[in-house]
């Protein structure tokens, strides 16, 4: 069945009361790797088990990282990363997937197992990837990037960073339009942390109202970027949990229909807590 995301988000909000919570469940070698193939899968299904039980709404997965100076991983092995993933995670579960890459192929191999929704930092710029996401009907989430993840952070230039992601967001958004994309199947990602100095970052968190006029809904995350870092000046993780549940929670009272978290349970508390007294 397609996923529709407007009647999705629609049953989140109606059920919960708040925005969508999409958990990160990355399968790159740093995240869960210990030495062998059952160990991948028995800590994979034990986090897809804890955020399940936690409260998650929609399920984020990547078999490449993505941060600030990282190296891209050839086609095969984030193929052979995501395509198990994306099998366990349908053996325990309906929830819907979403599949967090800019390769074509990946996409399509993706859609195949299972997932139902695209998330891509390269706002579809990849040869045949607006294609793909037409052929099979699927949503799709497009982000603003400056430059590519190896590089982006050296030295990031804005002349008025709210204007120009922005235009470039429309761009892509009148691109899947006229490939017949419909608008309510586009989510927007600001990029925060992709291409942007702390000072930009924080200029786009309070200007998100800005973006309301594009017409598609928006997904935020800043879950333990380094942005967060920054603001509580720290660089252990564990520091970095309180200020990242914080940002959702304020990104989804500014008007953010998904907050993507690593930290699923903290987060659905924050947001019904700001439910019901915000």
């Amino acid at each position: 069945m397609k996923f529709d995301l407007q009647s999705w988000l629609g049953s989140v909000y109606e059920q919960k009361g708040h925005a969508a919570v999409m958990g990160i469940l990355n399968v790159t070698p740093d995240s869960f790797s210990d030495g062998g193939q059952f160990n991948e899968m028995e800590r994979f299904k034990q986090q897809l088990d804890k955020m399940l039980q936690d409260g998650v709404d929609i399920l984020d997965i990547g078999g490449e990282s993505t941060r600030p100076g990282s190296d891209p991983v050839s086609l095969q092995e984030e193929l052979d990363r995501v395509l198990p993933a994306i099998e366990w995670v349908r053996e325990c579960t309906d929830m819907p997937i979403s599949i967090d890459t800019y390769h074509t192929e990946v996409m399509q191999q993706s859609l195949r197992a299972g997932a139902d929704l695209i998330n891509d930092i390269n706002a579809l710029r990849s040869e045949g990837a607006v294609d793909v996401v037409v052929d099979y009907e699927v949503p799709v989430c497009i982000m603003h990037m400056q430059g590519i993840p190896k590089t982006m952070q050296q030295a990031p230039v804005y002349s008025d960073v709210v204007a120009e992601v922005k235009d470039f967001l429309k761009q892509r958004i009148a691109v899947c339009e006229q490939a017949g994309i419909d608008k309510g199947s586009i989510l927007i990602d600001l990029g925060f942390g992709f291409g942007k100095t702390f000072e930009d970052n924080v200029t786009l968190f309070k200007n998100m109202h800005a973006f309301a006029d594009l017409g598609c809904e928006m997904l935020v995350g800043v879950s333990r970027k380094r942005m967060i870092a920054e603001i509580v000046g720290s660089e252990k993780i564990d520091d970095r949990i309180t200020a990242s549940v914080t940002a959702a929670a304020l990104a989804a009272q500014k008007g953010a229909k998904v907050v993507r978290v690593h930290d699923v349970k903290e987060t659905v508390q924050a947001l019904q807590t700001l439910r019901h007294l915000g």
